[in-house]
């Protein structure tokens, strides 16, 4: 069965063929839609077409396919069962792990996506304040429910009413932002770093992320960090606890299982309360394969110094793209954590050479994105990484021909 086979059947019995953030059409025309499988940092597409993986199925794999201690441990618990009457007995283990990791939480609830945690999150911070509006940086994406689509289709105006956005970085714009609702702010969420996409990434400035924990106890309201997508790639104790700073809340989900399906919500004894009087809850919220997954993923990160890891082969990818762009006559950008990273083309405006290079890496063997940031898994060893610049050289000197 061929990519452009299944397309054509998806496309009589799925709207659109494919829908959300991992539509192909969205990409440069040579990336297939369909694949069949993972091992480590590659992938294979349905036509038996391997990749270098620096996409880690947009963040989920942290550890690499199928790691191993990741699967006995969710076969062990399937084994048992999943989904029961009520959770198992690892539910409680993973909290305990969470509590002992993560110094900003004395708590954790659990659910399936990111997207459930940040909204879970300002609705006890809502719950605990009193309070309905929340500031948020212009174009930081947290999610895809009514309040935080990109896409304003199938939603009101009234479900985005409650946002106050501001500058990311700019301590000054989120001052006036507060003052324009002064007495009403239940949360400020945040990013721990600026990721948006189709823009170079930002790192947060240390002062930036003091300011907005000042200003949250100032106001009286919950600092929010959405760690979903960075989470377990930049520390795991915590995005911003390298600066000092420590949320309220924090949202996790994508790396948290290397790949099983799980998100969380963290944090302090002070919001406990608030927490136990929600009502937020789904049939599969509990189910226990993904919570024995997140334990050993989790577990397995700590007990191998993952993230150096990652960093390590980050470094590695970033100098050699660096030098691969310069000897080819381009000018990049490549910003973002090494562990997250991306590469952007100076004066690409329209992203033209971006997506001519991307479609370049896939044909030869290497999957990474033209407008979204990547992601590195402990997977990545020494020898993949040199073997991915290899074929990052070869789209460098395609797409020199082309652009000319």
């Amino acid at each position: 069965m061929t990519d452009a086979e299944l397309r054509q059947r998806a496309s009589k019995v799925v709207p659109g063929g494919m829908y959300g953030h991992l539509n192909a059409a969205l990409f440069a025309p040579g990336f297939p839609q369909f694949f069949e499988r993972g091992q480590g940092c590659r992938q294979w597409d349905v036509e038996g077409r391997e990749y270098i993986d620096f996409m880690c199925s947009w963040g989920p794999v942290v550890l690499g396919h199928r790691h191993p201690r990741v699967e006995e441990a969710a076969d062990r618990q399937a084994a048992l069962g999943d989904c029961l009457n009520g959770p198992g007995p690892i539910m409680v283990e993973l909290a305990e792990l969470l509590v002992d990791t993560v110094p900003s939480a004395d708590w954790a609830m659990f659910s399936k996506n990111g997207t459930d945690a940040t909204t879970q999150a300002l609705m006890v911070a809502r719950a605990a304040t009193g309070r309905t509006k929340v500031l948020m940086a212009h174009g930081a994406y947290h999610g895809a429910d009514p309040w935080c689509t990109p896409s304003p289709a199938g939603t009101t105006p009234n479900e985005r009413a409650d946002l106050v956005e501001f500058t990311y970085n700019s301590l000054e714009s989120l001052e006036a932002a507060a003052a324009t609702v002064e007495g009403d702010v239940a949360a400020i969420i945040v990013t721990p770093f600026k990721h948006d996409s189709f823009e170079d990434q930002e790192l947060v400035e240390p002062a930036f992320a003091r300011g907005a924990r000042a200003l949250a106890d100032r106001l009286g309201a919950a600092l929010v960090i959405d760690d979903v997508r960075a989470g377990f790639r930049i520390d795991l104790r915590g995005s911003w606890e390298p600066y000092g700073v420590r949320p309220d809340l924090t949202a996790w989900s994508k790396a948290m299982a290397n790949g099983y399906p799980i998100a969380a919500v963290t944090g302090t004894d002070a919001l406990r309360g608030p927490a136990q009087t929600l009502y937020s809850t789904g049939s599969f919220w509990f189910s226990a394969v993904a919570m024995a997954a997140a334990k050993a993923t989790i577990e397995t990160l700590r007990d191998t110094d993952g993230i150096a890891a990652m960093e390590r082969a980050g470094t590695q990818l970033r100098e050699g793209l660096h030098a691969q762009a310069k000897s080819h006559g381009f000018t990049v950008n490549q910003t973002g954590p090494v562990t997250i990273p991306w590469l952007s083309f100076d004066g690409d405006a329209d992203l033209s050479v971006a997506m001519h290079w991307s479609d370049a890496c896939l044909r030869h063997g290497v999957y990474l994105h033209p407008w979204h940031n990547w992601f590195m898994s402990a997977a990545h060893t020494e020898d993949d990484v040199a073997k991915a610049l290899e074929g990052t050289d070869r789209a460098f000197a395609e797409t020199r021909a082309h652009v000319g």
